[in-house]
């Protein structure tokens, strides 16, 4: 009798070890065999979003009795879901439960128009760049964020890495962006700066995108800013070379010549007093600190120099100027740029 309850005393224990195995390989062995990707959308209903879920899981039971443990069918948030390899059936759901992590930094810079903006976003959310261009085109949000045009609203794009959602719409994005501008131009400091330049925010925008198209090198961009601030001052036209190719539409060229300067357009600055009416590019934020810490001095004019190394030569009055245009255009006809 004694070997007998021993025997069932064992068979007992040995049940209860590979039960207990068993179920610990069900909830907490590697139920994802290889990374996968799954986008919940709002309108699927919880069988659906699960089903998704369980075609590339294992220990579908499993999953089931933690899911209904932790009430996962009250809702799971629609998004993008990613699963790495390794990861067990209470991972899984506990990433369902508490949210998809769908944060990417989203990095915006150096583009000249909206359509080439639209494809650097699109690159980086998950969105086609022809849903961007279609919000950053849209007449009523154009209207909405207090624009009149793509090329105008460009503005409100300041270059910086942001936090967004992967899955954020193209017109969530561009009120997102507009709170960024606002927040950008409503401290003291920028009220002060904005007064001593005499510009609008959007304005300053304009004549950053002038200033990042003259030059690269960031420690001149104030001295260059200061030239053009000077200009506005006493009614001189700009005479930006930059606008000029905005206004033919071609960034490629090297040597502005008579026949550009006589372009019909608005952003023809040697036709047209002021600042052009749009930004002709997104500039740096080193241009528009440029701008806004512009460099008081007496200069009029500045020439690209004729070592070719990125930088001006500037002059006060129209006389000085000229000789640094005649070295500089000695230098393109040497290197016979046309």
């Amino acid at each position: 009798m004694k070997k007998k309850i021993a025997i069932l005393v064992l068979v007992l224990i040995v049940t209860l070890g590979v039960t207990g195995i068993w179920m610990y390989q069900m909830f907490f062995g590697a139920a994802v065999e290889n990374r996968f990707t799954v986008v919940l959308r709002a309108d699927e209903s919880y069988d659906e979003m699960t089903k998704k879920v369980k075609s590339s899981l294992l220990y579908h039971w499993s999953f089931d009795i933690y899911a209904k443990r932790i009430n996962l069918d009250r809702g799971i948030e629609a998004g993008k879901y990613t699963f790495d390899e390794g990861m067990n059936v209470v991972q899984v759901a506990r990433i369902l439960k508490f949210g998809a992590d769908n944060s990417v930094r989203l990095t915006i810079n150096n583009a000249r128009t909206p359509e080439i903006l639209a494809g650097k976003i699109a690159r980086q959310i998950d969105a086609d760049s022809v849903a961007v261009v279609s919000a950053l085109r849209d007449k009523e949000l154009i209207k909405e964020m207090g624009f009149d045009s793509a090329e105008a609203m460009f503005s409100i794009f300041l270059p910086n890495t942001y936090e967004v959602y992967s899955d954020i719409a193209p017109q969530a994005l561009v009120r997102k962006m507009k709170g960024e501008w606002e927040r950008y131009w409503s401290s003291e400091k920028r009220a002060e700066q904005l007064k001593r330049v005499g510009l609008t925010p959007y304005e300053v925008m304009i004549l950053a995108s002038i200033v990042h198209e003259e030059t690269n090198a960031q420690e001149e961009m104030a001295r260059v800013a200061g030239v053009y601030i000077n200009r506005l001052r006493i009614g001189m036209p700009l005479q930006a070379d930059p606008t000029l190719k905005y206004a033919a539409g071609d960034f490629t060229i090297k040597r502005v010549l008579d026949k550009h300067k006589e372009i019909d357009s608005p952003y023809n600055t040697y036709k047209y007093v002021g600042l052009p009416p749009t930004p002709i590019a997104m500039p740096d934020m080193a241009a528009i600190e440029g701008v806004l810490n512009f460099e008081e001095h007496k200069y009029l004019y500045f020439c690209a120099r004729p070592e070719m190394d990125g930088r001006h030569n500037f002059a006060s009055t129209l006389a000085e100027h000229n000789r640094n245009a005649q070295a500089y255009h000695r230098a393109l006809d040497r290197l016979k740029i046309r």
